[in-house]
């Protein structure tokens, strides 16, 4: 074979692996990994470094994540300091410029969002785990996820202009779907009475979810954020859980259920636990997640109508 010749064969081989290389996304929770993969689709391989039940405060860094992040050609965060005491440090040492805070690698998508619980005041310690920059669990609203969407495809498109019109469709796509999720969870729950719509969450991480769907927090289990709730607190709330008729308790599965369940069963209450996140490794949607959530949450509010009336 003339040397040419040879060229030309190695350019069929190398060419068609070049354009169908896919843009590695690294997520740092399962909602935003679900999110991108729906709007990258086959154009990206996404990899979640947090599973829904881990308290995504606080997660145990693995010597795997160093060698994905090292890899990735985008990272999507919170921000809001939600993953700082884990993820700051493995950033850094990745070696990876392009995923670093300031590069077109690096999206915080706390910054589109419409945040709710900033404080107007001085913050410390003594107050709990308060976020600076406001509630960073906004993923429970799929009305500020329409935002976060939006941001995560004009930056894949940014990344990869190829594919930006593939993106863009699936943006549209899911841009759909979480509005039609939104409305029509926000008109079931309206058709519940006052009473019914009473809940008592144990982390203000569910203000998000409250505000979406219309419902009333009476009080939360722990007495500041991140701070257990201590025999007399814990009394408080049942004493406020009689007072107003509230029968719902919530709370996301990485959070002991203890102090909820003695509530519970004190307060003849029902207990929804769910995940903090899509199942993305065993591929459930965004969209799904949210719909699982809203219908199940319906469901124990609506039974609680029997508790309430026997009251």
């Amino acid at each position: 074979m003339s040397p040419i010749a040879r060229i030309l064969t190695l350019c069929l081989l190398v060419v068609p692996a070049t354009a169908q290389a896919k843009l590695q996304v690294v997520a740092s929770v399962p909602d935003l990994a679900a999110i991108a993969s729906a709007i990258g689709s086959e154009h990206v391989d996404v990899v979640c470094l947090t599973s829904p039940n881990q308290d995504p405060h606080y997660v145990d860094p693995r010597p795997s994540f160093m060698v994905t992040l090292n890899r990735a050609d985008l990272l999507v965060v919170i921000g809001l300091d939600l993953e700082s005491s884990w993820l700051g440090r493995l950033i850094t040492n990745s070696r990876n410029p392009e995923i670093q805070v300031g590069s077109n690698g690096y999206l915080e998508v706390s910054s589109v969002v419409e945040r709710l619980q900033v404080p107007n005041t001085p913050i410390d310690r003594a107050m709990g785990d308060i976020h600076a920059g406001g509630n960073p669990h906004f993923l429970l609203d799929p009305r500020r996820a329409r935002s976060v969407a939006q941001a995560i495809a004009g930056r894949l498109a940014l990344l990869a202009p190829n594919h930006a019109k593939d993106f863009n469709a699936k943006l549209e796509q899911l841009d759909r779907q979480l509005l039609i999720v939104a409305t029509e969870a926000r008109e079931r729950f309206q058709t519940l009475t006052p009473g019914q719509r009473q809940v008592v969450a144990y982390h203000q991480s569910l203000a998000y979810l409250l505000d979406w769907l219309g419902l009333t927090p009476i009080a939360t289990v722990e007495p500041r954020p991140g701070i257990a709730p201590s025999p007399s607190h814990t009394a408080l709330v049942l004493r406020t859980m009689r007072s107003t008729k509230t029968h719902t308790l919530l709370q996301e599965s990485y959070y002991q259920r203890g102090p909820s369940e003695t509530l519970a069963r004190l307060a003849n209450a029902r207990l929804y636990v769910f995940p903090g996140g899509a199942d993305f490794e065993g591929g459930e949607s965004y969209v799904e997640r949210l719909r699982k959530l809203s219908q199940g949450l319906f469901e124990v509010l609506g039974a609680s109508n029997a508790a309430v009336s026997g009251d």
